[in-house]
């Protein structure tokens, strides 16, 4: 059977005027996703529970002013360099860049007005459940150079498996990291906190961070740490722990060095979110390096979405593919260096599944 074509609904005006759309994806399995063209925001994410009641499972706002007035990234399509950037510098071929500094004197997420920020164009597909969004970044923008041609294309299949694949090019060197910015609750909206979900990560190291979240140099091993997230793990659990480097960021707010693909390019596993009253569970699959585990250790119960509901602290958890922070000041890591006539590419998928004993109580 076919997958429905997206369907377009307005969604308000940016704080210019100029018009949002939001775009609905559908998939037979229940799954849909409402993603905006203002930050490429994923605005909703509605998967079914083990007995089969939808409910959103990414945190979110009602409306486009409080997005631009007081978002902390919520479902943001983030860049043109997801993450941080030591002191707002970096040099490509010994000449120097800055970028604004927006985070304890560093550039977070592209700048103050990175790509979260920026309306996006739409193009849907005509036979499946897909939508194009795509943005031109110009030649210092932000600070950055190069002009830069950005498309990101979130695709809903039948099993309610969301993929977003970034693709990217420029016209002189310049770097570039992207990422979605959701904050996960599989819960649902108004269920509280995630500190009972399990989550797991296919990594062995880890990038231990100062106060300020800038990494405090080569990657270390999570064995024998809170960090040790190879086995599923309560995220309250972990967090209780005392460790410096929780109480350095508040919580998580790290990058895990992912374990490598079997085949350069393809999607491997990056983590397992599994949330035991509801039954859901995430499986996150990237071609990426990196995974930034964030457990919204700034959120305060101030923020809430359409139906009301507040964010409380630790009420979602991010989980964001990238490259690892700070890289364009760091040659040991994985190189974000994008020049003329290359293409940035990559591809993460969101998988969802129900955890077998929460299924099986359900049929009783």
């Amino acid at each position: 059977m076919p997958q429905p074509t997206p369907h377009r609904e307005p969604f308000g005006n940016t704080p210019d005027g100029r018009p949002v759309d939001l775009w609905r994806l559908e998939s037979a399995s229940g799954v849909s996703a409402e993603i905006l063209t203002y930050g490429g925001v994923l605005h909703r994410l509605t998967v079914p529970d083990a007995a089969g009641r939808g409910a959103s499972v990414v945190l979110s706002l009602p409306d486009v002013p409080a997005y631009a007035a007081r978002s902390p990234y919520f479902g943001a399509l983030v860049g043109r360099y997801a993450n941080r950037i030591a002191d707002g510098r970096f040099s490509i071929d010994g000449r120097a860049h800055r970028v604004p500094a927006n985070d304890r004197g560093h550039a977070l997420h592209g700048g103050p007005d990175g790509f979260h920020a920026r309306l996006w164009q739409a193009e849907p597909a005509a036979d499946r459940a897909a939508v194009r969004l795509s943005l031109l970044s110009p030649d210092g923008d932000m600070g950055f150079p190069g002009a830069l041609s950005v498309s990101a294309r979130y695709a809903l299949d039948e099993s309610g498996t969301l993929s977003v694949t970034f693709e990217a090019v420029t016209d002189r060197p310049t770097v570039v990291n992207l990422t979605n910015h959701a904050y996960f609750n599989l819960g649902g909206a108004g269920s509280g906190d995630v500190l009972g979900h399990l989550v797991e990560v296919d990594a062995d190291h880890y990038l231990p961070v100062a106060p300020d979240a800038i990494p405090l140099g080569r990657p270390r091993e999570v064995a024998g740490t809170p960090f040790d997230l190879t086995r599923a793990r309560a995220i309250g659990e972990a967090l209780a722990a005392e460790d410096q480097q929780l109480k350095n960021a508040g919580g998580f707010d790290h990058c895990w060095v992912l374990r490598p693909p079997a085949r350069p390019g393809e999607p491997r596993r990056a983590a397992r979110l599994a949330d035991p009253a509801s039954g859901r569970t995430l499986e996150v699959w990237t071609t990426e390096p990196g995974l930034q585990v964030y457990s919204a250790n700034q959120l305060d119960g101030t923020l809430a979405d359409a139906d009301g509901h507040r964010h409380p602290p630790q009420g979602g958890v991010c989980l964001e593919t990238q490259h690892l922070p700070d890289s364009p000041n760091r040659p040991e890591y994985p190189s974000t260096v994008l020049r003329p006539g290359e293409r940035f590419t990559s591809r993460t998928e969101f998988r969802f599944t129900h955890l077998p004993s929460t299924r099986a109580e359900q049929g009783q």
